[in-house]
């Protein structure tokens, strides 16, 4: 189940990290957090300064800022060094989305999430899909979890939150009313391994996802975008994390793409007309 950590107490949490680490947990416990994704530095100044209590970041936003595409083709310490930059940037809590943990093993797993805790984040995002799109199993993943709480405990950094995300919905894994099940089954062997949140992209049925709220002990993480439902309704149905995954990112890209075609195609410049100005964009970045 999801476990409080202790009340920040003089020296005893002097640690930064420690003290955001807490605070992140801490907002899980009531209401509805709204997490938007960024994929840089830029874009965590900027959602930080838009008044969000914590950053997530988005594996295939961050490897885009870098080229690649999504699905590790980034090395672990390739994501690890642009994370950091992100954390750098903000003061808020940032959790990583360490995509599959980089590897298999259990090790793998240990290893990364040691890396992204000297990266400065106080959460990480793991996923239980392979990159050929099968699942791991629920005892696998249990193993998993269990592993990066595990190195957690080792780097100092017990708080950490770990989001056990599940690709179930995401992929159509079975037939659909065999879902939730599946679903349930996972988070119930991997809340006892360590897991503190359940994070199930590809599903915005109310219905289904208050079924999952109530069925398991863990706070429920959703995926949101255009044409979802608002966080006000996902918050009724016991919702306690609202994330977005790329879609700022693609909506961010598809300016700066539409941008430069009407630039290059018509000679004009109209998609640049609701821009912030270049002082309000420059303030951003004053740390």
């Amino acid at each position: 189940m999801f476990i409080r950590s202790s009340f920040v107490k003089g020296a005893v949490m002097a640690n930064n990290q420690q003290v955001k680490a807490v605070l992140f947990r801490e907002l899980h416990d009531k209401g509805v957090l709204v997490l938007p994704n960024a994929w840089d530095a830029g874009s965590a100044a900027l959602i930080a300064q838009g008044g969000a209590k914590a950053v997530a970041t988005t594996s295939g936003g961050v490897s885009w800022s870098a080229g690649k595409p999504d699905q590790q083709a980034l090395t672990r310490d390739e994501m690890t060094t642009l994370v950091r930059r992100i954390v750098d940037a903000v003061d808020v809590p940032v959790t990583a989305d360490i995509e599959g943990g980089y590897g298999p093993a259990p090790e793998d797993v240990a290893e990364t999430v040691t890396a992204m805790i000297g990266a400065g984040v106080v959460g990480v995002n793991l996923e239980d899909s392979k990159p050929d799109g099968e699942l791991f199993t629920a005892e696998e993943q249990a193993a998993r979890i269990r592993a990066a709480r595990q190195a957690a405990e080792r780097a100092g950094l017990p708080e950490l939150v770990i989001n056990l995300r599940t690709d179930v919905f995401l992929f159509g894994i079975g037939a659909p009313e065999g879902r939730p099940a599946d679903v349930l089954a996972r988070a119930t062997a991997c809340a006892e391994a360590g897991a503190d949140v359940l994070f199930v992209p590809g599903l915005l049925d109310l219905a289904v996802i208050a079924e999952l709220v109530k069925g398991q002990p863990l706070p429920v993480n959703v995926m949101a975008g255009p044409g979802a439902p608002t966080v006000s309704e996902f918050e009724a149905v016991g919702v306690r994390r609202v994330s977005v995954g790329t879609a700022i990112a693609q909506a961010a890209y598809t300016v700066a793409h539409r941008a430069a075609a009407e630039m290059v195609g018509r000679g004009t410049y109209d998609v640049q007309a609701d821009a912030l100005d270049f002082g309000a964009v420059n303030s951003s970045f004053s740390r």
